[in-house]
């Protein structure tokens, strides 16, 4: 079986795509695989991979000069991230953390910037991408100064249902409460209770080690 050629079909991106582009972009992919717990790039490191993750989840974050601890995203399966980086072709401004075991795909900056330069395709899907993400961010930084805890769950456990960043995610979203707890920044038990109260309120259903939306919008706009 050509597993990089499953993985490149696979891809949110892959519909962009000219076949023979597609097979330029088959051609650079590799995969590496990651504990729970490892770092796959520390902040200031070079990462000339356009990434995306296969299975797994993933935490990008930073630590303030004063130590404050700051995620701005988690990356579940089908999501892709870093094409900022690769584009301007700098040091990762953030630290990447698997938070379970996590196999991610790889595109070389070489592979990258050329599907940049000659894909019509493949830059419509950086254009939608980068807007997603960019409003993500701004919408962390909202929700860590002005949100309670239980607004904070609700809306960042939004995300994960946003088809654009995380395609693979249909209504549920294989998340432990613990891991979770990580990506948002608050104990597990304050996530424990939070996540209590909005399965209370018919928006969530919570099973072992998945969490299932029963109304994405209303997690999107959650206010308590």
């Amino acid at each position: 079986m050509d597993t990089k050629r499953d993985i490149a079909a696979e891809t949110i991106w892959a519909g962009e795509l000219t076949d023979d582009e597609l097979e330029r972009a088959r051609r650079g992919l590799i995969e590496r695989n990651f504990g729970k717990g490892a770092y796959i790039c520390h902040r200031g490191d070079r990462l000339s991979y356009w990434t995306g993750v296969i299975s797994g989840i993933a935490k990008i974050s930073a630590i303030s000069r004063e130590g404050k601890a700051m995620t701005f995203a988690g990356t579940a399966a089908g999501s892709w991230f870093g094409e900022g980086s690769v584009l301007k072709d700098e040091p990762r401004k953030y630290d990447i953390v698997a938070l379970r075991e996590t196999r991610l795909a790889m595109m070389p900056r070489a592979t990258f910037m050329w599907l940049f330069e000659n894909s019509v395709g493949f830059n419509r899907f950086l254009v939608r991408q980068l807007n997603e993400r960019m409003g993500q961010f701004i919408a962390t930084i909202e929700y860590d100064r002005i949100l309670t805890p239980k607004e904070r769950v609700a809306r960042n456990l939004s995300w994960f249902f946003n088809p654009v960043l995380y395609p693979s995610v249909s209504r549920e979203v294989e998340i432990s409460q613990e891991e979770l707890a990580l990506l948002v920044g608050l104990s597990r038990p304050v996530v424990n209770r939070s996540l209590k109260e909005l399965e209370e309120e018919g928006l969530i259903r919570v099973a072992h080690g998945r969490i299932i939306a029963l109304d994405h919008q209303a997690l999107t706009t959650y206010e308590a």
